[in-house]
């Protein structure tokens, strides 16, 4: 018995592509750039989290703010991901492990 209410842990790439707005064609686009990650199956199937959603959006952002292509906002991603990890490594060592609680 299925429950209706309940939300598939993956999407295909035709519910993905509804989801997000973007043209199917595009999404396999952000696939081949490495801008997403999706699960394939055995028969190399595309399957998409809803974390990809979030990262299609950031996608679209980072592109509508400063008129990037999609190979220079993957760069981008990078660096802005780069950049978080560092600032939570700073952080994380100037606390010193301690709890502010």
């Amino acid at each position: 018995m299925s429950n209706a209410l309940a939300r598939p842990l993956l999407l295909d790439l035709e519910a993905f592509a509804r989801l997000t707005g973007v043209h199917p064609h595009l999404v396999a686009r952000f696939v081949a750039l490495g801008l997403l990650e999706p699960a394939r199956d055995v028969s190399g199937r595309l399957w998409f989290s809803y974390a990809d959603v979030a990262a299609v959006a950031r996608i679209q952002r980072l592109r509508a703010a400063f008129s990037l292509n999609y190979a220079a906002v993957g760069l981008v991603i990078d660096l802005l991901d780069r950049l978080a990890a560092q600032e939570s490594a700073l952080r994380a060592k100037h606390s010193g492990g301690r709890s502010w609680t």
